[in-house]
């Protein structure tokens, strides 16, 4: 048994590893066992099938359609946005006029609406945007936490692990003289 190294399941208490042949050893061992076991073509048939179509919508369906079939993407309709005067064989009309004056109202209403929006998000905007910091920064803070928490736990159970396998070890060692 002299210059053998026996590998057991103690690596922290087993010396050894670092002297030469000892990789190739393992390596070895590695090779023989893949080749004992070839993993099967599709490892996982025992799994239903995923349905990916369950999470599409008919927008996506439709915009899937458009782009197999290699279609330019619909620019923005702008045409709602203008204000246009009647047609011009409608210039006395007067519900043609009332309709592009509708038109005008509807389109001063929604710039109105613009700069309402915009002025709310000047007086408010910020005090919503630090909030939702202190909201962020918070869930860093218990995310941290929970990181700190799983590294102790990871760090008894690697301490025990030791403290088990060098009482084992010891015992082995006691056991084998």
């Amino acid at each position: 048994m002299a210059g053998e190294v026996v590998v057991d399941a103690l690596p922290y208490f087993d010396q050894g590893y670092d002297e030469p042949g000892v990789r190739e050893a393992a390596l070895a061992l590695v090779d023989e066992e893949t080749r004992r076991y070839r993993p099967t073509k599709n490892y996982l048939e025992y799994l239903p099938a995923p349905n990916y179509l369950q999470f599409e919508t008919e927008i996506m369906k439709t915009e899937y359609e458009r782009m197999q079939s290699r279609l330019p993407m619909d620019m923005l309709n702008m045409k709602r946005y203008e204000l246009p005067p009647p047609p011009a064989g409608k210039m006395t009309d007067i519900s043609a006029w009332n309709e592009a004056v509708e038109n005008s109202q509807a389109q001063l209403e929604h710039q109105s609406l613009r700069i309402l929006n915009l002025e709310l998000l000047s007086e408010y905007g910020s005090n919503a945007w630090k909030s939702y910091n202190t909201v962020l920064s918070q869930m860093v803070e218990q995310a941290t936490k929970q990181l700190q928490e799983l590294r102790k736990k990871i760090q008894e159970i690697n301490w025990q692990r030791k403290n088990e396998q060098t009482q084992a070890g010891g015992k082995l060692k006691e056991l084998e003289e």
